[in-house]
């Protein structure tokens, strides 16, 4: 059965939606701080986190970090913090979705079953599909690596994740809407408002002049594509 860690300092928030999680087929493991969501992160291997951003001593900003130096389990923020800054930070630390507090449970359970979906197609890959290659990259799909003339290259998962699909066909043009379905999932088709935020940061790690691009490249009025 599939495992969630909830962490979040509110009690309450615990009982009820642990419980909806619960009736939804889930096994919910409960942690009220940053630090014992850590250990439980350690101990259990839950197959998704669900994270609070305003919790005392280790905020939800600082255990993200620590857990994307554990693994690249699936987060999902709740936070009552949801201006596009603080969006933006998050993604930007490895967040898969970003759920703004109060929230409906029924929408959360959706918004879980696509980012589950999209981390089981990503292990289910072909073998054939493991290794892209274009000009000085490398992208590694089974280590989730991506590197620049045989150097590592440090990109957070949402930044990964858009880099493959670009590379996945390089020299085709990729709308926005497409991009955003592809990265975030179908859910956010119509909120192209993060893509040019993140091309901009992923240019600052893949290319040798940011400001002269010469594999990110930008098609005015459709959308980005990689090389060629």
């Amino acid at each position: 059965m599939t495992q969630i860690l909830l962490i979040d300092d509110d009690r309450s928030l615990h009982r009820l939606l642990g419980q909806y999680l619960e009736d939804a087929g889930y096994t919910v493991l409960h942690a009220e701080s940053g630090q014992e969501g850590l250990r439980v992160l350690f101990e259990a291997r839950p197959d998704l986190v669900l994270l609070d951003v305003m919790m005392a001593r280790m905020d939800g900003w600082e255990t993200c970090q620590r857990i994307r130096e554990l693994t690249d389990v699936p987060i999902i923020f709740l936070t009552a913090r949801g201006d596009e800054p603080d969006r933006l930070k998050g993604f930007r630390l490895g967040a898969d979705d970003y759920v703004p507090k109060p929230f409906s449970f029924p929408e959360l359970v959706a918004r879980i079953e696509a980012v589950l979906r999209r981390a089981a197609q990503a292990a289910a890959r072909k073998p054939a599909e493991d290794i892209l290659v274009y000009g000085p990259f490398q992208l590694d799909r089974l280590r989730c690596l991506v590197t620049r003339d045989g150097e590592p290259l440090d990109l957070t998962p949402t930044e990964y994740r858009l880099l493959e699909v670009l590379m996945s066909q390089p020299g085709r043009v990729f709308s926005h809407e497409q991009l955003v379905t592809a990265v975030w999932g179908p859910e956010y088709a119509d909120d192209t408002s993060y893509i040019r935020r993140y091309v901009w940061h992923l240019r600052r790690k893949i290319e040798p002049d940011p400001e002269h691009p010469r594999y990110l490249l930008t098609e005015r009025g459709f959308g980005y594509r990689f090389g060629e």
